[in-house]
């Protein structure tokens, strides 16, 4: 016994050792490959030393002698810290995913090839100015100088050798496609059309009105065209591709009269979604030419929000309507022609061969009228259809937002702002902006289109010259807003215009309650400063609450579930309708509110298109606004009443809490069901890579609703909120102040990988200066190669 207990702790540490070896391989294999941070290094692209400078938070801080090396240096550092990701993006965004991730992206693949998204890119670039041509390429060359240093001295970045694969080089059209895929990201209504097509299509006329925010009775031939010609919609498309319906942001400028200091604040919070890494990269930039410190997507030059030495600037989706569908009708005889004008037309046909990793290439087309892409195909599989989507949009169109954002990088005043502007066409956004010399401002910017007929609600026949766009809303004529009376400006993807503006933006806002708390705290003081606008961000009132809980509590009252749960609904009449993480009062609210367009609309609308189906929050609050005004609701008086309706939800959402959390509810916590996580995009492929790639889920307040912003999934896990936070003080401009979760690095060894989870859930800022005045930092010198060698 005991030479076989001696032979088995033998082998016993044998393995052991080996797991040991391997683990310490494994870890010194993924440790090379993090970004040189101090020291020198030769660059083959540039042509003077730059000096690169990571702060404590490790914010990169480049000092170029020239524009020149300046953005050489800039795709040089972003590389570093950001290779994989802005390799996934530009491949994501080009429809190239399944040829190193495989089969399973190849629907995704099919999407945003049919979206055209590089193909608006390539369109694009050509109608780009020499110089904004050239800062693209100086960008491209400084990511392919890391490309080739990283393969020459064998330091790609792990997930390349997960993935087994080596990126290929740079170009210009790869930074602009990634730009298109952000229009794409926050310039949707495509799917509200055909949602209501659906409804129009298999609804009894007033439920389907229910589902619109405004029904276009205005428009009778558009209405009819909808009702005889049908569209399948649904079955097979690719939901992990829309983008969050909560795309949204909260941003807004106070005047020099409401502060403390007397000169301007600006704010900014843009909500995306939460990953590893962040989609934002923070970098200040400076050259004998300019001096700008703020964000860029991975894989795109300049800074795109932020602040330089005169100006700060920040923006919200506008959220127009920017994406018509056409009903086309094809030819039965050929099916690459539609008809038009009562002549069969043909349309462009793109062929691609799909590269899908360890397979044969896939074929696929995209068929192009002249409206644009026939969207069809990515939404159902069907031979020989009576009608087909087409898509129109402001994005597939050239534009050339680098432009923009470059002089706006160099901008020193509000003229010089707005002229920059005019040249930012897709996504629209709603711009704030503050100088040093006192001026705040807004401008709705972007492509609104102009409609021969209709307003953007409904698709439209394909098939008559009478429909289509007719040009765009005047330039000057986008609503703007310079130095207002009330001494504040302030958007959430609200309804920015009343009845009196002559054009449409869209009929469906986001829901108020943001700008309404915002408003309310700006309205409220005179003596605002930076931290009360820190303290705003993270604002957890729940306006929503404050508007209905009343309301629903009244509607359960009377009902079975009321008298089971006397007690709780007693304590909800006296919550303080803030979202605190502690308090079992928002997980109640926001479960409950969730769950009524569920139950009410689960039994006729199939699932495929309810999970489609954009704007169920704005519906549910409309119908409960109608009830509160004493009117009644189609759907609602067919389920059986506002009590039923309130019940049945409210039963189906405790049933669902008391399983996952218990039966004694005092005992919830809003932070259980509400967990901050910043997945990795690798994370998913195993339970191992997503205990090494992803944070520790970190249990957090607010809502979708609330100023802060953290909407949540049917896991519980909050996926989308202020991807970055942004405050400006406008009488110091040499410093701002930033969080960027969950870390400025994607690469997992490095400290600034997650190292900003906490302050994202708990509000804590760092400054960043403009001023050389850095604080703890790393120094690594860019020199020409031949001085290096």
């Amino acid at each position: 016994m005991k030479k076989g207990l001696k032979i088995t702790l033998t082998i016993a540490g044998i393995l052991l050792a080996i797991v040991v070896i391997a683990l310490l391989g494994l870890n010194w294999f993924i440790a090379d490959s993090k970004p040189q941070i101090e020291g020198q290094m030769g660059l083959s692209s540039i042509e003077q030393e730059v000096i690169v400078i990571r702060d404590e938070q490790g914010v990169p801080h480049i000092e170029a002698e020239s524009d020149a090396d300046l953005y050489r240096a800039q795709g040089f550092v972003q590389a570093q810290d950001r290779l994989f990701q802005m390799d996934l993006a530009r491949r994501q965004a080009s429809g190239q995913l399944s040829e190193v991730v495989g089969s399973a992206a190849l629907s995704t693949d099919q999407f945003f090839l049919t979206f055209s998204l590089r193909d608006a890119a390539e369109k694009s670039y050509e109608g780009y100015s020499d110089e904004a041509k050239q800062v693209l390429a100086w960008y491209a060359e400084g990511v392919n100088d890391f490309i080739a240093h990283a393969k020459e001295e064998g330091k790609l970045s792990y997930e390349f050798s997960l993935l087994g694969y080596e990126p290929k080089e740079w170009t210009p059209v790869d930074s602009l496609t990634i730009g298109k895929y952000m229009a794409y990201d926050l310039g949707g209504n495509w799917s509200t059309l055909a949602i209501r097509h659906w409804a129009l299509q298999n609804l009894e006329e007033d439920k389907a009105r229910e589902l619109f925010i405004t029904y276009p009775e205005g428009d009778p031939a558009i209405l009819e065209a909808n009702k005889e010609t049908s569209v399948q919609v649904g079955a097979n498309f690719p939901l992990e591709v829309m983008p969050h319906p909560f795309n949204g942001s909260n941003n807004w400028v106070v005047s020099g009269d409401k502060t403390v200091t007397g000169e301007p604040l600006l704010a900014d919070d843009p909500h995306l979604g939460l990953s590893t890494p962040s989609i934002w990269y923070q970098m200040h930039l400076q050259s004998p030419e300019q001096n700008v410190s703020g964000v860029i997507f991975a894989g795109i030059p300049g800074i795109i929000l932020g602040h330089n030495e005169d100006v700060a600037w920040g923006v919200t989706n506008v959220g127009p309507d920017v994406q018509d569908l056409y009903i086309e009708i094809p030819n039965p005889e050929n099916p690459y022609q539609f008809s038009y004008d009562g002549e069969w037309e043909d349309a462009e046909v793109r062929s691609y061969e799909i590269a899908v990793k360890d397979e044969e290439s896939v074929p696929y087309e995209v068929v192009v009228t002249r409206h644009g892409p026939v969207i069809s195909d990515i939404l159902y599989d069907e031979t020989n259809p009576e009608a087909v989507f087409s898509m129109q949009w402001t994005a597939l169109e050239p534009t050339q937002e680098l432009q923009a954002i470059l002089e706006m990088n160099k901008s020193s005043n509000w003229e010089q702002f707005e002229s920059a502007l005019e040249q930012f066409h897709a996504p629209a956004q709603n711009f704030v902006f503050a100088a040093k010399d006192g001026t705040i401002a807004y401008k709705a910017n972007g492509r609104l289109p102009l409609r021969k007929q209709g307003d953007g609600q409904l698709p439209v026949p394909g098939d008559s010259s009478d429909y289509g766009w007719d040009g765009y809303v005047p330039y000057d004529e986008l609503p703007t807003s310079v130095n207002p009376d009330e001494g504040f400006i302030a958007t959430a993807n609200n309804q920015v215009v009343d009845d009196s503006y002559p054009y449409h933006i869209t009929d469906f806002w986001a829901q108020s309650y943001r700008y309404e708390r915002i408003a309310e705290v700006l309205e409220a003081s005179d003596e605002l400063t930076v931290q009360d606008m820190m303290d705003l961000q993270m604002d957890q009132e729940n306006l929503q609450a404050r508007r209905f809980l009343e309301q629903l509590l009244t509607g359960l009252s009377t009902t079975e579930a009321g008298s089971t749960y006397t007690e709780l609904l007693s304590k909800m009449e006296s919550w303080n309708l803030v979202d605190d993480k502690e308090s079992p009062f928002p997980l109640v609210f926001n479960k409950w509110m969730k769950k009524l367009p569920n139950v009410l609309f689960e039994e006729q609308v199939p699932e495929d298109i309810y999970d489609m189906m954009p704007g169920k929050a704005n519906i549910t609050d409309q119908l409960l606004k109608l009830y509160a005004d004493g009117e009644t609701s189609v759907w609602v008086e067919e389920f059986g009443g506002f009590e039923a309706w309130v019940e049945a939800s409210f039963v189906e959402m405790m049933a669902e809490m008391e399983e996952k959390h218990g039966e004694d509810w005092s005992e919830w916590q809003w932070g259980e069901e509400h967990l901050l996580t910043f997945d990795h995009p690798l994370a998913g492929a195993s339970p191992l890579l997503a205990r090494f790639l992803n944070p520790t889920p970190v249990p957090i307040g607010g809502s979708g609703i609330t100023v802060q912003a953290a909407a949540f999934n049917e896991q519980g896990e909050v996926t989308h909120g202020a991807s970055w936070r942004f405050v400006a003080d406008l009488s110091d401009l040499s410093s701002a102040y930033h969080i960027v979760g969950p870390g400025q690095s994607g690469h997992v060894k490095s400290k600034w990988f997650h190292n900003q989870v906490d302050d994202w859930a708990n509000g804590t800022f760092h400054e960043t200066r403009l001023d050389g005045e850095y604080g703890e930092s790393y120094e690594l010198r860019l020199v020409p190669e031949k001085i290096a060698n």
